[in-house]
């Protein structure tokens, strides 16, 4: 990999930036409070100076003007104060939850992306890609709605060879990136909102709200005719107010007769203006109400933007992907602001000593017009952008993962037969220090392993092992293995398949509906298939099961597929020795020792010599016996 990320200690950078986010935490509150005390001795001083002022009457009021412009500047102060010391705050949050993931603290205390569940998907359920102690929960972080979406995707839609190169690239790039990923975390999580990226690319993209250049012209001229006559009007009302006070005065101010044309004409022009804007309303309010919901979603969007158009990125996929984030050589952050802009203008139109200048102005129809216009030359780059910052989420949350995991290293996506080849492959939601690693050959003359054991000794793991790190291979990421080499697969599995007293269907049931999508998978012919499959039709008898799982895993090689199959029933395992199945068996098993049960977890050679159930019925307090 060309753009290899820094060889540190994970755990020591973490802890050193965490002492300082700390640090930068307690000294921010620190001189909040400072400003916060000072703020009120200042107030103090200025209800002081007004007493003295006006009732005591030995100062001049014009004292009280220096601490109430100085309790402005704190007021300001303090704001900014607030804002940094959230932002310290935000970062911290970062790195405690960085450690957390390092340490294997994490399950439980993230985004499980439940909301992505689907019961018909062929492996997400199996393998834990999401709920609590997920692969997603893992990778979880402060990201947009977009970005949680397109990594969702990602875990469930292999990519192809070349994305996936691509990826990998920009990910060892990235998981070196730490300023940038604490940066855009704390972007994100400052403003405690996220922009609604669906809603906002269906309005870029919508038809556009029709004003003619006639309506425009019109708005425009009728609104500065209404200024007009409001300043020739103006002296008007300002005679009939001095009128009622000193007539005298009228008549030393001479002529005024050009005074009553002016009202003469805001009396013809506000009636007709009324009349053309109520016109517009309809398609002006259309325009508005999109907008005004999503000015500070539109602030962070700009942000985020903004922070990844001041990095430089080496990796082809990253700059192109910054490039994406131009329109006609322009920042898309800037184009955003000026719209941001717009909405703030807009928003102002409600400030209750501006109501009248606005309705005289046409405020709303101006802003409209203009936010259409924006939306003329930027509204079709949205969905662009969101996307582009969708894959950006998506690919910091799997360099963190590199970041936090070092042992782990890119596969190698090879072409040819169906196939995968690991040394040391472990498990990568078992903390380190409890994963046992095992090698796997599926490929060529071993395209199929039949893996028996006994109870609790790793079979299942193993399955999930090896399908959680397809899972990852194929979505760019790093896997958890020495070495690993796989091609190009479709991924397909039954390992944790449950009856459904809601919908009549036991469990054997719902099994062979499972493997019946699993074999469709694999006549697919878009890619080979990885099979998985726990204790293959576990729900009928021997018989049954030995014919059903013959021939369920002899149509699915037939396809090129290859896989693992796990069972208790020891006469599965004369499977392999089928002419043309290339098939293996391998087997894990437990070790007994003064009566206790002990299981290393490797992989072995072979079928299993012998089984547990007893032992472990006898483990847990059931009296059982066998017949000398």
């Amino acid at each position: 990999m060309s753009f290899g990320h820094r060889h540190v200690n994970p755990n020591e950078e973490i802890q050193t930036r965490l002492t300082a986010r700390r640090e930068s935490v307690a000294a921010g509150q620190r001189r909040e409070r400072s400003v916060s005390t000072l703020r009120v001795i200042v107030f103090a001083a200025f209800i002081s100076l007004l007493w003295a002022a006006y009732v005591m009457h030995v100062i001049s009021g014009w004292w009280s003007g220096l601490p109430l412009v100085l309790f402005i500047v704190l007021v300001v102060r303090h704001d900014a104060l607030v804002r940094q010391r959230k932002a310290a705050e935000c970062a911290l949050r970062f790195y405690e939850t960085t450690l957390d993931h390092i340490e294997n603290r994490w399950s439980g205390n993230g985004n499980p992306g439940d909301r992505y569940r689907d019961a018909h998907h062929p492996y997400s359920g199996d393998l834990d890609i999401f709920g609590r102690g997920s692969l997603y929960e893992r990778l979880s972080g402060q990201r947009s709605p977009a970005g949680d979406d397109r990594l969702a995707q990602w875990l469930q839609e292999p990519a192809e060879p070349h994305e996936i190169q691509r990826r990998q690239e920009a990910i060892e790039e990235l998981a070196a990136r730490l300023d940038l990923r604490e940066d855009l975390a704390v972007l994100a999580g400052v403003r405690q909102t996220q922009f609604h990226s669906d809603r906002l690319a269906e309005w870029g993209a919508a038809p556009f709200v029709p004003f003619s250049r006639g309506e425009r012209i019109g708005t425009t001229a009728l609104s500065a005719l209404a200024v007009v006559s409001v300043v020739l009007a103006f002296p008007s009302l300002v005679r009939s107010l001095v009128a009622f006070t000193n007539p005298e005065l009228i008549r030393r101010l001479g002529d005024w007769g050009i005074l009553t044309w002016g009202s003469l004409l805001f009396v013809l022009v506000l009636p007709l203006k009324m009349i053309f804007n109520r016109r517009l309303r309809p398609r002006v309010s259309t325009v508005n109400a999109v907008v005004e919901r999503t000015g500070d979603d539109l602030a962070v969007f700009a942000r985020l933007l903004e922070r990844i158009e001041r990095e430089t990125f080496q990796s082809a996929g990253l700059s192109a992907a910054r490039e994406r984030l131009k329109t006609e050589g322009e920042a898309a952050w800037k184009r955003i602001e000026k719209l941001t802009r717009l909405i703030n203008l807009l928003e102002s139109r409600r400030n209750q000593f501006f109501i009248p200048f606005a309705a005289l102005l046409s405020w709303q129809e101006h802003l409209a017009f203009a936010i259409e216009r924006w939306r003329s030359a930027s509204g079709a780059s949205i969905s662009v952008w969101i996307d582009t910052l969708a894959d950006l989420e998506a690919l910091c949350a799997l360099a963190a993962f590199r970041f936090e995991r070092p042992d782990c290293v890119y596969p190698r996506i090879a072409s040819g037969p169906a196939g995968i080849e690991a040394e040391a492959l472990g498990h990568p939601l078992i903390a380190p220090e409890r994963c046992v690693r095992n090698d796997l050959a599926l490929g060529g003359e071993a395209r199929l392993l039949i893996v028996s054991g006994s109870n609790m000794s790793g079979k299942s793991t193993m399955l999930r092992t090896v399908g959680i790190n397809a899972v990852l291979a194929f979505a760019g990421a790093p896997v958890f293995a020495s070495r690993l080499t796989i091609t190009p697969l479709l991924i397909g599995s039954s390992i944790r398949v449950d009856d459904s007293l809601e919908q009549g269907a036991s469990r054997f049931y719902a099994e062979i509906l499972r493997l019946r999508q699993i074999v469709d998978l694999a006549n697919d012919g878009t890619s080979p298939l990885l099979f998985l499959l726990d204790e293959i039709m576990h729900g009928t008898n021997s018989h049954d099961r030995r014919i059903g799982a013959e021939a369920v895993v002899g149509s699915l090689m037939k396809t090129g597929a290859v896989g693992m199959v796990t069972t208790h029933d020891l006469a599965l395992a004369a499977m392999a020795v089928q002419p043309g199945l290339s098939a293996r068996n391998v087997h894990f098993e437990d070790q007994i020792e003064q009566g206790r049960i002990s299981f290393d977890y490797a992989m072995r050679d072979g079928v299993v010599t012998r089984s547990n159930a007893l032992e472990l019925m006898r483990a847990v307090g059931l009296n059982v016996s066998t017949a000398e």
